[in-house]
């Protein structure tokens, strides 16, 4: 019971909480309004106490005594208006008695009086001045609003009364006054909440009164001025800023009135205030000079229009297209305008006019295609060109960069007039005009030169930054090939829609780019044109710019739009009575755009294009084309028929040559003009106003008949009026994105004037920032030129390789270093040359050439190590230079590649050009010794040796290029070298570079070697070439590369023939190359056959290989390598195959005949052959198979050939006779115990052989060529010594020799008299016995006796 207690009354007392919260808040609300209400209560009071104090003051001022110094005598309360006075006096006795809230009273209550007082003309100028200040406070305090009842007449009152101003009896001081402060009401009503209510004859009202007081201004103080010109600004910005707010007020049809009242000002007001401010452009100035009147365009009121017009343009920014009026405004008036005066303006005006064309640009772009171009043509790039001042010039420049820098102007530029064939190359012109300006003519560089390669500089980053972007985003894609071809026809002057009739941007792209090609072509037919019709017009043809058959509009469109055209040849084709021809002229007669042009003006237009013929026939058909089109685009009813027009024309054409021949001495009169062509409208005449209009026309500007080619294109009124036609009907100008095919494609237009610009910039630079600038360039340029464009880099590369200073020809070496240690350029070229190498490799081709010639001369210079690639490089150290410096080959060359990034930050490759040129800074301080450090750290950061064990990377064009340039090199080609020593030095250094980069490219050493050894082959044919020490150099060379291949085992082996076949060429260049390199050479070899004689696996190879192994362990300090080698791949047999058998008998044999060789040596060698006859057994045995057995299927000729016959049994006795011919030959060997031995062993061989299953005719050819041979051979060799004199124990030992030779031959015979006597040939070989044996027993020793062999002859 107690916890029900304790709960209720915490209950009640939670109650008794909320209830006193409730109360409180009941209060506090009770409060608030309270408060609200007081607050409102003091305002109004406020209120109250401002406008009676405003009343008081203006009756003060009224009725104020006059000045004794004024000229103004106020006149006295009666004579003034009594209705003012009682207007305010009511008005004062409502101000604080008023019963209701000043929000809810109607303004004009209040605002009237003042009005009233400001619209008298009998009050002073004070009390003008005061009322003034009244309305002014009244607005600014915003005592009403837009919601207020009256508000819309109140304000629109306001407008009326202060723009009625009267100030007649206001005395000049005080005037200015005034109109300052009717600039502040003014100002302050556009501001005002309710100004939304003003009609636009109000707006319209204020601008007016506003630009009156600028104009009164003129020729006051500086301040009303200026006070004048600010208000109009901000008038202009009040107005246009609401443009956005007027969308849904202008419909199809026109507002009436009420409705126009009801809403407010609108979009009206905007165009009939854009509408003023445009012909503010076209207000003159009369300037009277020694007694003649002249009129020119005031400068001062240009420019103020121009300030309003930008204003206007900045604040409506796209707006403006929502509205067709006021966007047709500025297509027509404002840009025909600009670009009038674009030409004929100071400097000031035509900044003013690029800014504002500008503007336009951003926010207006798809809507002035035509207007733009026609800007750049007939203004910036007219006034840019020589001619005109040079602070003009500037200008223009520098509005021609201002576009350029805009994200994506160039790139629009060229899709949008460059890619289409019947538009101006702009960007293509832009671009060759900053190179033109920048192009030095003297040893400084000027101001505008600066300045254009500033803007050239401009569009390559522009262009490089967005490529970089795109490669980055997507990797995967393709560049597509450049130039496009043409494989299809397509009609050139037919625009696609990006948005609605191709797929995709992709395709978009490829049909932009088609059309480049097109338009490229066009100009190379407009060439042959010009040369000849035919050949001109089957160039059409053959590019597919014209159908099949030929569509008359192709020609048509060619002739009207192809500039540089010979317009006699058009005038002649068009007049021609050919049926095609007149279709032809038809179609270009429809190209024209002549509405809206008076007749005369339109001959004008025409007639521009091409040259009048003067044959009648051919004008009458020209002109009867015309007068159609000009009647069926008539705008008005005046001619009833096309023959009235063709009538007009011819008149107008004979006038034109009456008024303008000087031959014609009575000028018709405009009488007789008129008389000449009554009736002839239908049988009515022409209005009488019309023919004179055409008279004094004609009679003023003639119509030029005869027109030059190529003469240069003014804007003028009728091409105006054209432009302004065809811009109805043209597609929209595209907002494009970049694209990088497109962005390589429109450097390359400009690829090689900015490469030139570039380098004479740098050249005759002298700023460190110019420098500086010329680097980013030139890697820019290196970024855009990898994806295409490589003949473009290697051009800029070999610019940029002479200012290094390296490559004077006629500098010595002492000259060389010196100009490189003293000139900043030649560091920084130096160092940009070897980081493009670095980064851009892969686009470099004809460039290594140059990049290779600065090495060696560094190289030369000693600022190079021995070796640039060192495998244990690390980065360079203080220590590591002053060893340098003592040593003269301790520069230390980093071997890992830090990637660069491909943007252009600070932290890549600008990086190391910001470091250097601080570096730099305190040069002048360093000593002899810091000087030659600063190009040691300059060279470091080169960082060459990455060139070369990076060049994995690069593809097989740019690799094939440095390897050519590098063999090239070390034949001497372009080289001057001073000393043996240097030029072995510099050769030395070139292989060791071409070693590194096959070592690096192993994996595709297949595909780039075959190149590499067509470079050697042309080596070797070069004038006064000396295989010496280039031949030594590179078979050490390329016996690592050897090495290399063969330790990576490949199954293909196409890369050992390939080495080996440059090595046979190496050592044939001149055979002292074997005695010379004959260690290197051994040490090698006997490194293959001891290491890798299991990746040997071809003919040539081995063949090379055993052989230079022969040949070079014939000296002293190289057999027992060689000997040793040879009887190790002998002894073990496992590596011997049908293959290289034959090679391993040779090798063999060479060493056996050596004199003077180690006789155990050649008894092991002569061993060992004998016991080879069981690889035969055993290959005879398994079918002729082996590990060799298997040869490359691309081996050469020859040994495909000597493949043929490996698997066969024939191939083995044909190994089998090899060896008995070894046997044969050391048979004749000097000593005694090596021939003996080898006749042993040759009995060996064929008692092994047995078992090789020798056929009849087989024994008869061992026979024949081996054993028969052997004993002929050592009988004649034992005559000759029975010949010499004291040579008895010479012969006696020879003797013995033969002796067992005819022992050798009985055992054969005997051995295999089977199979022989079964031949068809016995009787022969018999004889051939016989014969021997007779020989043998009769042999005249002469003073020494006979022969002992008759016994063993007699024996057998």
């Amino acid at each position: 019971m107690e916890n029900v207690r304790r709960q209720n009354q915490q209950e009640e007392a939670q109650e008794e909480v909320e209830e006193e919260k409730e109360f409180e808040n009941k209060c506090s609300s009770c409060r608030g309004k309270e408060r609200n209400k007081n607050r409102l209560r003091r305002r109004d009071l406020g209120l109250s106490c401002m406008l009676n104090t405003e009343v008081g003051a203006v009756l003060a001022v009224i009725r104020r005594p006059a000045d004794s110094n004024s000229q103004f005598i106020p006149p006295p309360d009666e004579s003034v208006n009594s209705q003012i006075l009682h207007s305010l006096k009511s008005l004062r006795a409502l101000i604080f008695n008023l019963q209701q809230e000043w929000r809810t009273i109607d303004p004009s209550i209040y605002l009237s009086p003042f009005l009233d007082v400001i619209q008298s003309g009998d009050v002073p100028a004070a009390a003008t001045g005061v009322a003034l200040s009244a309305i002014l406070k009244i607005l600014n305090l915003e005592i009403f609003d837009e919601t207020n009842p009256g508000a819309r007449e109140a304000i629109n009152l306001a407008v009326i009364g202060i723009t009625s101003c009267r100030l007649e009896k206001t005395d000049p001081t005080s005037e200015d006054a005034v109109m300052m402060r009717v600039l502040q009401v003014l100002t302050a009503i556009m501001k005002h909440p309710a100004s939304v209510l003003l009609t636009d004859h109000a707006v319209c009202t204020v601008v007016n009164s506003c630009f009156q007081v600028v104009q009164r201004s003129a020729n006051r103080g500086d301040l009303l001025q200026r006070n004048a010109r600010y208000t109009m600004h901000e008038l202009i910005q009040t107005i246009y800023a609401r443009l956005t707010d007027f969308e849904d007020k202008e419909g199809p049809g026109e507002e009436s009135e009420s409705d126009a009242e009801d809403s407010g000002y609108g979009i009206r007001c905007a165009i009939d205030i854009f509408h003023f401010l445009c012909s503010l452009l076209n207000v003159v100035e009369v300037v009277e000079l020694e007694g003649s009147t002249t009129q020119t365009a005031d400068e001062n009121v240009q420019l103020f229009a121009l300030v309003l017009i930008n204003s206007a343009i900045e604040l409506s920014g796209a707006g403006v297209g929502k509205h067709p009026k006021l966007l047709r405004m500025i297509q027509d008036d404002l840009f025909h305008h600009l670009i009038h005066y674009g030409t004929c303006s100071s400097p000031l005006v035509l900044a003013m006019i690029c800014s504002t064309v500008l503007n336009i640009y951003h926010f207006l772009r798809r809507s002035i295609l035509l207007q733009l171009e026609a800007f750049f043509t007939f203004v910036l790039f007219k006034v840019a060109r020589i001619g005109y001042s040079l602070q003009l010039q500037e200008v223009a420049l520098e509005g021609i960069i201002s576009f350029c820098r805009q994200p994506t102007f160039i790139f629009e530029m060229y899709v949008k007039y460059d890619c289409n064939p019947i538009s101006q190359n702009v960007f293509e012109e832009i671009g060759k005009l900053l190179c033109k300006h920048a192009f030095p003519t003297g040893s400084h560089l000027t101001s505008l030169q600066i300045q254009a390669f500033e803007g050239l500089v401009v569009m390559i980053h522009i262009i490089a930054d967005n490529i970089d972007t795109l490669v980055g985003e997507d990797n995967s894609s393709s560049f597509g090939s450049y130039p496009v071809e043409i494989t299809e026809y397509k009609p050139f002057w037919e625009e696609r829609s990006k948005e609605e009739e191709l797929d995709s941007w992709v395709e978009f792209v490829e049909f932009v780019r088609v059309r480049k090609a097109q338009k490229r072509k066009i100009l190379i037919a407009a060439n042959h044109f010009n040369r000849d019709e035919k050949k001109g017009l089957a160039y059409l043809k053959i590019s597919n710019l014209v159908s099949d058959p030929p569509d008359p509009k192709s020609y048509a469109f060619f002739f009207r739009y192809t500039p540089r055209l010979d317009k006699n040849m058009i005038g002649d084709y068009l007049g021609e009575p050919d049926e095609f021809k007149i279709q032809v002229l038809k179609e270009f007669t429809d190209t024209f755009k002549l509405s809206g042009m008076i007749l005369d003006t339109a001959l004008r237009t025409y007639l521009e294009t091409f040259q009048l013929p003067g044959e009648s026939q051919k004008i009458q058909r020209i002109l009867e084309a015309f007068s159609e089109k000009f009647y069926d685009q008539q705008s008005s009813e005046l001619f009833v028929s096309k023959d009235a027009v063709f009538i007009l024309c011819y008149s107008l054409i004979m006038l034109n040559t009456d008024q303008h021949n000087p031959q014609v001495k009575k000028k018709m009169t405009e009488e007789e003009f008129i008389r000449n062509n009554r009736a002839i409208n239908g049988g009515n005449d022409l209005p009488r106003e019309y023919l004179s209009e055409l008279f004094h026309s004609i009679s003023n500007n003639a119509i030029t008949l005869f027109g030059q080619t190529g003469s240069p294109i003014e804007m003028n009124p009728s091409r105006w009026i054209e432009l302004i036609n065809k811009a109805k009907i043209i597609e929209p100008f595209i907002v494009c994105d970049f694209d990088r095919r497109l962005g390589r494609d429109m450097f390359a237009t400009i690829a090689g004037p900015s490469v030139a610009a570039l380098s004479v910039i740098f050249e005759h630079a002298e700023e460190d920032e110019t420098l500086h600038d010329c680097i980013e360039g030139l890697f820019s340029i290196a970024r855009i030129a990898q994806y295409g464009l490589e003949d473009t880099l290697d051009e800029l590369l070999a610019s940029f390789c002479k200012f290094t200073t390296l490559l004077n020809p006629y500098a010595s070496a002492e000259e060389t270093l010196y100009a490189f240690s003293n000139d900043l350029k030649a560091r920084m070229a130096t160092l940009a040359v070897f980081t493009i190498a670095n980064k851009f490799g892969s686009s470099i081709r004809g460039g290594w050439r140059s990049i290779v010639d600065c090495l060696l001369k560094l190289k030369r210079l000693k600022l190079l190590p021995q070796s640039v690639v060192e495998p244990e490089n690390s980065v360079a150290t203080s220590s590591d230079l002053q060893k340098h410096i003592r040593a003269e080959s301790v520069v230390i060359f980093p071997t890992h590649d830090s990637k660069l990034s491909t943007n252009r930050i600070s932290s890549g490759l600008i990086g190391r050009f910001s470091y250097f040129l601080s570096m730099e800074s305190n040069e002048e301080s360093l000593t002899l010794g810091s000087e030659f450090e600063q190009n040691l750290k300059i060279i470091q950061k080169c960082r060459i040796g990455n060139i070369f064990t990076n060049s994995s990377s690069l593809p097989d064009d740019s690799l094939l290029n440095l390897g050519r340039s590098l063999i090239f090199a070390a034949a001497g080609k372009g080289q001057k070298f001073s000393t043996p020593v240097e030029e072995e030095e510099t050769i030395g250094f070139c292989w060791d570079l071409i070693v590194t980069i096959a070592l690096s490219n192993l994996h595709r050493f297949p595909s780039f070697w075959p190149s590499f050894h067509d470079y050697l082959l042309a080596v070797a044919q070069f004038p006064l070439f000396s295989p010496i020490p280039f031949a030594e150099k590179a078979i050490v060379g390329l016996f690592k590369v050897c090495l290399k291949l063969l330790a990576s085992y490949q199954s293909e082996k196409l890369s050992e023939e390939l080495i080996f076949k440059s090595i046979n060429l190496m050592w044939k260049l001149d055979k002292e190359i074997l005695d010379t390199c004959c260690e290197s050479i051994t040490q090698s070899v006997s490194k293959i056959l001891t290491e890798y004689p299991a990746n040997l696996q071809t003919q040539l190879g081995w063949k090379n290989v055993l052989h230079l192994l022969s040949v070079t362990g014939r000296h002293t300090e190289t057999y027992d390598q060689g000997v040793e080698t040879l009887i190790m791949l002998m002894s073990d047999g496992i590596h011997v195959s049908r293959i290289n058998y034959a090679y391993c008998i040779d090798c063999a044999f060479g060493f056996i005949a050596l004199k003077n060789s180690p006789l155990e040596k050649n008894v092991k060698i002569l061993d060992l052959m004998a016991n080879s006859v069981n690889l035969l057994i055993q290959w005879y045995r398994n079918g002729y198979s082996d590990p060799g057995s298997t040869l490359s299927n691309t081996s050469s000729s020859s040994t495909e050939e000597n493949s043929k016959g490996i698997g066969s049994f024939n191939f083995t006795m044909t190994l089998f006779i090899k060896l008995g011919e070894a046997f044969r030959k050391s048979s004749l060997a000097r000593r005694e115990e090596i021939r003996n031995h080898a006749i042993s062993c040759l009995h060996k061989s064929f008692t092994l052989a047995e078992e090789l299953g020798f056929t009849s005719t087989n024994c008869i050819n061992c026979f024949n060529l081996v054993i028969f041979a052997m004993v002929d051979d050592l009988h004649e060799k034992m005559l000759e010594y029975s010949r010499r004199e004291n040579s008895e124990r010479e012969m006696r030992s020879m003797e013995g020799t033969l002796k067992i030779a005819m022992e050798l031959l009985t055992d054969v015979y005997l051995q295999f008299l089977r199979p022989i006597s079964e031949n068809s040939g016995f009787r022969t070989f018999w004889l051939g016995v016989l014969r021997r044996m007779d020989t043998c027993m009769k042999a005249d020793l002469g003073e020494y006796g006979k022969s002992r062999v008759q016994n063993v002859v007699r024996v057998c």
